[in-house]
């Protein structure tokens, strides 16, 4: 007898608000139907037109504008580096532009990203762990887990306005803000994300839909990587910044 799939034994299908919806909801539940019927397109198109309209928005502001300039002089500043006033003077020059880049920049990285994401889930999967979904299934379930990716926009950027800055109001510094900026345990939650946090476990559980396996396993190990990816850049920034 033929092994049962997620194809097989997906409910009537959902539509496109529906899926996103319950992506966020009950990720469970909606998974299948995704599955079943791997329509990328929808979803990602939603995912990159709320992010990109939301920076722009933002950006468009005056508050936006000078957030951006004070972040590219802290990221310089992170990594040992001093911005001389000629160099702010010309990056003022091009703020206005920002709305504009930060939101071509959202229409290419989205995209990109997932396809890279996919990519890397395809080949551990099906070439080394045997899987036999196809692609186009697994780029269905990392579009619509981006859904978490907008909510972040929406989420983060009044914060934002509101602080006027782009520091990160939801990663994990939040939970102990009297750490140094530039010390290393700082800059390590600084780069560990909670809304990323969710996105893995969210992606996770379509992978486990897909692939027919458990959850915990494949949640774990993205949050390992994650995590070590974050360690990478925190002993990075605290070098570049002792040496300077």
């Amino acid at each position: 007898m033929a092994q049962t799939t997620p194809v097989d034994t997906a409910a009537s299908g959902k539509s496109l608000p529906a899926r996103l919806i319950g992506v966020l909801m009950s990720p469970r539940s909606t998974y299948p139907d995704v599955v079943a019927r791997p329509h990328w397109f929808g979803a990602l198109a939603f995912v990159v037109c709320v992010s990109a309209g939301a920076v722009f928005t933002f950006m468009s502001t005056e508050v936006g504008q000078q957030a951006g300039l004070d972040m590219q002089v802290r990221q310089m500043e992170s990594f040992g580096r001093t911005m001389t006033d000629a160099q702010y003077r010309r990056m003022e020059q091009f703020a206005g532009m920002s709305k504009y880049f930060g939101a071509l920049g959202q229409i290419v990285t989205l995209p990109v990203m997932a396809l890279i994401v996919a990519g890397v889930a395809f080949a551990v999967f099906n070439a080394a762990l045997g899987g036999d979904a196809t692609f186009k299934q697994v780029y269905a379930v990392v579009a619509h887990s981006g859904v978490v990716v907008a909510v972040q926009q929406l989420f983060v950027l009044p914060l934002d306005y509101a602080r006027e800055t782009l520091s990160s109001p939801t990663n994990l510094t939040v939970f102990l803000p009297f750490l140094d900026e530039n010390s290393f345990p700082a800059r390590l939650l600084g780069s560990i994300d909670l809304f990323v946090i969710w996105w893995a476990i969210n992606v996770s559980i379509g992978f486990a839909v897909l692939y027919r396996k458990r959850t915990g396993p494949i949640a774990t190990t993205l949050l390992v990587i994650y995590v070590t990816i974050g360690l990478v850049i925190a002993a990075v920034k605290t070098a570049l910044a002792g040496a300077s």
